[in-house]
């Protein structure tokens, strides 16, 4: 079916039924500009041109379609597809997705008394915003002139959508007051409570607004007032909702203030848009202005059904102070000076110290005869505890720290203070950490592991390994003959989520309260006292995050492999640091006869397990901190080639900390810069 076709269809069917409204003969219109392929925006623009083109050319077929256009709208309510078409509903996150999933099974019935609803049926792919709004403004508004909205039949329905667009202005109102009014707010805003809130105001003036503009639809003679005194009123409740989203920075922020945050902000910046259209004495603004509101309700509408879109939005601002507490772990992870560096190695091979004793237990609990559910219980209790034992210790272990400094990098990137050379130099300071990290959880690792085993044959009088274990366990490390890598991937996906975990946890003891909730506690402090309460409380609000990630990640490691076995799956995982003491306990196992060629060739399988396991962790990490923040980066290009340019310049900076004299010469020029 053609355009000509489709007009001729409406031209007809009215002069057989003057009153209709079905929508068929609209759908195939859209249809007809629809193009093939959604990203053809040439072709849909190509359409529109061509419908305005036949509209000029036959003016009975432009009487017909418009006398039908608005047939169509006034028989129908238009209200709710202004109101909630777009803007996040009153109902729980957990609501919403069931919701969605649901009516992806046995989609929601149509009622076609609705605007909201036919409008669903017009744009019904999935895709359709993509070339609806990539057809320009301007080509649109030389369709609504074409269809001539200006003429008279137009202007005689134009009250009767105006309060259409009246009764929306009011629905949106009521729901801004609503939210302004609700206790998450208040609990994260106190002051509303305090002075005369905006909220109310504009609900107020928005009335007075309406009453004025219906007494002038019945009366042109009389004056009409505009909008801008409401547009101080929402800019104020802007700002409000900005303070709250600062205060979320230190107070944590839960998923339904989030929701009410982004419900709040949708419905501010919908009203503004029809307050525009009413306040528009311009009938070519009017039309840009609704051209551009068309654009945004295709898109609204073709991700109604969306979960993706309902996790990113309902979970933005939190998702943001995850990552962003994730950020501020990462700045202890970077070392700016030779102390630091320093401290860091110490703190590395303190962690692998213990690490060699972890994969002592997890070789004598494998030895055991158990079921899959008792090897994760034991598996996951040993790690869990382990790591949990290194962040009580203030130890480091290597492969935590991209999850973190991920974040950091996100967050220079989005404030954008930072120039493309500081931000290649703060790399390089994540990088030099990064390997001094690993050099001292493998460098103490190994030796503790075979020190450990040779301590293990002289008490015993036995290997721990046998040479059958000990080939296995070289096996599990061969980075081409078994399935080391992608099991060092899933491990870094582990660890990836571990941060995510520590972040939330981190948010939640701010959120919630938790260290001034457990002071309440009348029996702790009984147990405990007045003072030992508040060390430990305090402890636990700044230590939550930390020990639940790690609490978390060592679950993780220990159920993996048992899940793989007991739904015969090929999913384990390796860790750097385990692998390294593996590989020490084999060697021992082996009494050390191992040619240097296995030796050389299993280090460097421990070598590209720990590539995997940071590459992977890191690259989750900055994925998802950069779209929490909303942010892409499009001079990833030029910053890889400063950085190979800085490599080659001066390669010792990415492993080894600055000299002496170059600290202090940085140290001044840091004191001048303030001084400035």
């Amino acid at each position: 079916m053609s355009i000509d076709k489709v007009l001729a269809g409406i031209q007809l069917r009215l002069t057989e039924h003057p009153a209709l409204n079905d929508i068929q003969h609209l759908r195939s219109l859209v249809a007809e500009i629809r193009p093939q392929r959604p990203h053809d925006i040439v072709r849909a623009t190509d359409n529109v041109r061509a419908l305005c083109f036949v509209l000029r050319q036959r003016p009975a077929w432009r009487s017909a379609l418009r006398h039908y256009l608005l047939q169509v709208l006034t028989t129908r309510k238009l209200v709710h597809l202004f109101t909630d078409t777009g803007i996040t509903q009153n109902v729980g996150f957990w609501t919403a997705a069931r919701q969605r999933l649901f009516n992806k099974i046995l989609p929601p019935l149509v009622n076609e008394d609705y605007i909201k609803d036919v409008f669903g049926q017009l744009f019904h792919e999935e895709t359709d915003h993509i070339w609806v709004n990539g057809i320009e403004d301007q080509a649109w508004v030389d369709l609504i002139t074409a269809i001539g909205f200006r003429s008279r039949t137009a202007r005689l329905t134009h009250g009767t959508l105006t309060s259409e667009i009246l009764s929306a202005v009011q629905v949106l109102s009521y729901r801004i007051t609503n939210i302004g009014l609700e206790a998450e707010l208040v609990r994260n805003h106190p002051d509303i409570e305090k002075f005369e809130s905006p909220f109310l105001r504009q609900n107020d003036a928005i009335n007075d607004y309406v009453l004025s503009y219906s007494q002038w639809l019945i009366d042109q003679d009389k004056l009409r007032e505009d909008s801008k005194h409401i547009e101080v009123l929402l800019t104020q409740c802007e700002d409000i909702t900005n303070r709250i989203r600062r205060t979320a920075s230190f107070q944590g922020v839960s998923i339904s203030l989030t929701r009410l945050l982004l419900q709040l902000t949708q419905s501010i910046a919908r009203l503004r848009k029809l307050l525009d259209m009413l306040d528009s004495r311009d009938t070519s603004n009017t039309a840009q202005l609704g051209v551009q509101l068309l654009k945004e309700l295709v898109k609204a509408d073709n991700e109604r059904h969306s979960l993706r879109n309902l996790i990113q939005t309902s979970t933005e601002l939190l998702s943001l102070q995850v990552t962003e507490r994730a950020g501020r772990s990462g700045e202890h992870y970077v070392t700016n000076n030779r102390s630091e560096w320093l401290s860091m190695l110490r703190s590395a091979l303190g962690a692998g110290f213990i690490v060699g004793f972890m994969a002592l237990i997890k070789i004598l609990f494998g030895s055991m005869a158990m079921a899959p559910f008792g090897y994760a219980l034991l598996y996951s209790l040993n790690y869990s505890s382990g790591f949990m034992l290194v962040h009580v210790l203030h130890f480091t272990i290597a492969t935590k720290q991209p999850a973190m400094t991920a974040a950091l990098i996100a967050r220079a990137i989005d404030e954008g203070k930072q120039k493309l050379d500081e931000l290649v130099e703060l790399i390089v300071r994540v990088l030099r950490s990064q390997f001094i990290a690993i050099i001292g959880n493998v460098g103490l690792a190994i030796p503790t592991a075979y020190a450990i085993a040779w301590a293990w044959v002289e008490i015993t009088g036995k290997h721990l390994v046998s040479p059958e274990k000990a080939g296995h366990l070289l096996h599990d490390i061969d980075p081409f003959n078994s399935l080391a890598l992608p099991h060092a991937a899933i491990a870094g996906v582990c660890l990836f989520l571990s941060g995510l975990i520590s972040g939330y946890y981190d948010n939640k003891a701010s959120y919630a309260y938790i260290p001034d909730r457990l002071r309440q506690l009348r029996w702790l402090k009984a147990i405990l006292g007045e003072d030992r309460l508040l060390r430990v409380t305090t402890y636990i609000g700044n230590n939550l995050g930390a020990l639940a990630g790690n609490f978390f990640f060592g679950v993780m490691l220990g159920t993996i492999g048992q899940l793989g076995s007991f739904f015969g799956l090929p999913i384990d995982i390796r860790h750097i640091t385990f692998a390294s003491a593996n590989f020490a306990f084999a060697l021992v196992g082996l009494d050390n006869h191992m040619s240097w060629q296995v030796a050389a060739y299993s280090l460097f399988g421990i070598m590209t397990i720990g590539m995997v396991n940071l590459g992977v962790s890191f690259s989750l990490a900055m994925l998802v901190a950069l779209r929490s923040r909303r942010v892409s980066f499009g001079q990833g290009g030029l910053l890889t080639v400063l950085l190979w340019t800085r490599f080659w310049q001066g390669p010792r900076d990415f492993f080894l900390p600055p000299a002496a004299r170059e600290e202090a010469a940085t140290e001044q020029d840091d004191v001048k810069d303030e001084v400035k």
